[in-house]
């Protein structure tokens, strides 16, 4: 069982959750993620670590309540527990690998959409603590509904566009890019992490400024262990599993129109109240209704 110390809303219907953990905590890297089943019979929840702490022995996992599973995730409280709590999952970020010496001979951007400055965090405040200070172009729709920006600011250059231009710069997160590219801006890494049409873009935008760029596919995790097939993703015209081959990939090489494809596959069952009880299957996979 796995306490919940830490419970925060960060805008609507998104909430930061801090669990204790201690092995995750000891072994978790930037860039990977956890499992979550809230009771036995719950669904399988693949979430990104969006904070550690070894010493405390926490984690911390942010998540937006919109199908079924992520909205009874929102009605637990600081005392209750998860049943399962399963990681560090996927592979660290790249970055990881790298020498102080190589990460601070590197110019290096970070593009967060919405919840997706969840993932980049982490990656922010690694670098951070290795003496690199990257700059981090933060967008969402509104001020309301850009995430942990006081946290990103205390370790990066932060960036803030809204699209109505209540927070930063109106705009969209490739048009920042623009504008500090034509500032004078020379960067040797884009990481892009969050909705997969603004990925998509952005992708697209470095190639033509020719900026290796590395994106997440973690919005298309549905299983976490590659058994389940629905994170299949085309890079480089070989088939990799988001899962257990990433999270993090090429953005250059992504086949994105695919992965746009395959993410639609769920979303009417994600936002149904009920979901159609079978008599083969008896939960679990929380598309079923066998658990309910």
């Amino acid at each position: 069982m796995f306490k919940i110390t830490g419970k925060k809303l960060l805008a609507p219907e998104i909430y930061l959750m801090e669990i204790e953990a201690p092995r995750v905590a000891k072994s978790a890297k930037p860039g990977q993620f956890i499992i979550i089943r809230m009771d036995e019979k719950g669904e399988r929840i693949p979430l990104t670590i969006c904070d550690y702490d070894e010493e405390k022995g926490t984690v911390s996992i942010v998540f937006q309540a919109v199908g079924v599973s992520t909205k009874k995730m929102a009605e637990y409280n600081v005392g209750d527990y998860f049943v399962d709590f399963v990681g560090p999952l996927g592979t660290p970020s790249e970055l990881t690998d790298e020498t102080v010496e190589e990460l601070k001979s590197k110019n290096i951007v970070f593009i967060s959409g919405g919840v997706g400055a969840a993932p980049v965090y982490p990656q922010v405040k690694w670098l951070s603590e290795q003496g690199v200070k990257a700059d981090v172009i933060m967008g969402a729709r509104s001020k309301e509904f850009i995430i942990l920006e006081d946290e990103m600011r205390a370790v990066g250059n932060v960036y803030a566009t809204t699209d109505d231009g209540s927070n930063g710069t109106k705009g969209l997160v490739t048009d920042q890019l623009k504008k500090l590219v034509a500032e004078g801006k020379k960067y040797d890494l884009v990481v892009a992490i969050g909705p997969m049409i603004m990925m998509k873009f952005a992708a697209l935008l470095t190639k033509e400024l020719n900026i290796k760029t590395i994106v997440s596919m973690n919005p298309i995790m549905v299983d976490g262990t590659g058994m389940c097939g629905a994170c299949r993703v085309t890079v480089g015209g070989k088939t990799k599993f988001a899962c257990v081959d990433g999270p993090e990939f090429d953005g250059h090489l992504i086949d994105f129109n695919e992965a746009m494809r395959r993410q639609n596959i769920y979303k009417d069952e994600e936002s149904k109240k009920e979901f159609k009880k079978s008599e083969e299957h008896k939960g679990g996979c929380g598309m079923c209704g066998g658990d309910k």
